[in-house]
């Protein structure tokens, strides 16, 4: 990916909040040990593919390989998941060649985007050309936010360098783009014509690019703020999750319904920011700056063995029964999957698994998911609030 100010990663924040962009390159970068590891996964998913494609050698694929294993991320569960992507792009390109003799792919493909940002480059991580239609996919391989491709600016950005550096080979008139999460079993396609994507840059990206290059324009508090460094520290966002106090925190009877609705609509993000300004403020006592009316001190911590096994011999020596040292339980379902695999779990176990109903929960009217009715509930599930 690329470190320019205007990250295509970070699209959708500096094109909803154009000032952040300026603000956050003031901050270090704080991705630490989930990008490495996610570096790591996209070496391996080309490294699968190349070696699908036949465009890597025996010796530099063992060589990438062993490099991969040693990085300290390498296990099982990434090799499992970055089979998926290449399984998955595999079948993408099958879908192609219904259409075209001979689709071309890429992988991690550089992407110029100055046409549009100021500056902007990217790595698109898999493409596939073919006769009308230009798919491009993104792996992800987080797990803690599910990300989706409707209307994702980082994909429309990439989805429109990718557009404008192959149309020369291909005749384009469509451009799909796609998010394949496989920690989360998650993907997501969206698609526009050519002639939408286009019509996005010209009516609102180029504008809002050279804006957020500038460090113009107004703070905009919303979803976007999620990953912002800045957020700890942002006073538009201070403020809009301080309206909470005009409540004075009055007892929920005591309130009209649209002021609890108006709270409803905040608590995310108040919670969320609460924990970053809590986060911000333990690194920089770290370092040795003073918070007025706070110190630092050692936190609680919790007992624990030092050797389990040398634990159970010496107790065990003493008298005590296998029975009472050892608590022995059916591995869970996550572990079962992988010491038997997906389609084991399905045919051997499938009768002996259930998936209940969830906790009723409130969401956004936006929310795709059925409306839960109360009525038709079976038994009462305490409520919870995301």
């Amino acid at each position: 990916m690329a470190h320019a100010l205007l990250s295509p990663s970070s699209a959708s924040r500096w094109l909803a909040c154009t000032p952040s962009a300026r603000l956050e390159a003031q901050f270090p970068d704080s991705s630490g040990a989930a990008a490495a590891e996610g570096t790591v996964a996209h070496e391996l998913g080309e490294l699968l593919l190349r070696d699908w494609l036949h465009t890597v050698d025996s010796i530099k694929y063992n060589l990438q390989m062993q490099g991969i294993i040693d990085s300290g991320y390498y296990g099982p569960d990434m090799q499992r998941y970055a089979e998926d992507y290449r399984d998955f792009v595999i079948e993408r390109y099958h879908d192609a060649l219904s259409s075209t003799p001979d689709p071309r792919v890429f992988l991690e493909q550089k992407l110029d985007m100055t046409e549009f940002v100021p500056e902007g480059f990217g790595t698109g991580d898999c493409i596939i050309l073919a006769d009308g239609t230009l798919d491009i996919i993104d792996l992800k391989y987080g797990k803690g936010v599910l990300v989706n491709a409707q209307e994702n600016k980082q994909m429309m950005l990439y989805g429109l360098a990718a557009m404008r550096q192959f149309e020369i080979m291909y005749d384009i008139r469509r451009v799909r783009m796609t998010i394949y999460q496989p920690r989360l079993d998650n993907y997501s396609s969206y698609e526009l014509p050519v002639e939408e994507l286009l019509h996005w840059a010209e009516t609102e990206l180029k504008q809002r690019a050279k804006m957020a290059f500038d460090g113009a324009g107004e703070l905009v508090v919303g979803k976007h703020c999620g990953f912002c460094k800045v957020k700890a520290r942002c006073r538009a966002m201070a403020e809009y999750n301080l309206e909470v106090v005009k409540h004075e925190f009055k007892q929920p009877e005591l309130l009209e319904d649209h002021e609890i609705s108006d709270i409803l609509k905040r608590l995310d993000l108040l919670t969320d920011w609460a924990g970053s300004v809590k986060k911000f403020a333990l690194q920089e006592a770290l370092g040795g700056r003073k918070w007025e009316g706070f110190k630092l001190v050692e936190g609680r911590s919790v007992r624990r063995y030092t050797n389990e096994e040398e634990v159970a011999k010496v107790v065990l020596a003493k008298g005590w029964s296998e029975d009472n040292v050892y608590n022995k339980k059916v591995v869970g379902l996550t572990a079962m999957e992988k010491l038997i695999g997906k389609p084991a779990m399905t045919s051997i176990l499938g009768p002996f698994i259930e998936k209940p109903p969830g906790a009723p929960t409130l969401v956004p009217e936006s929310d795709k998911r059925q409306e839960y009715s109360p009525l038709e509930a079976d038994f009462a599930i305490p409520l919870e609030v995301e």
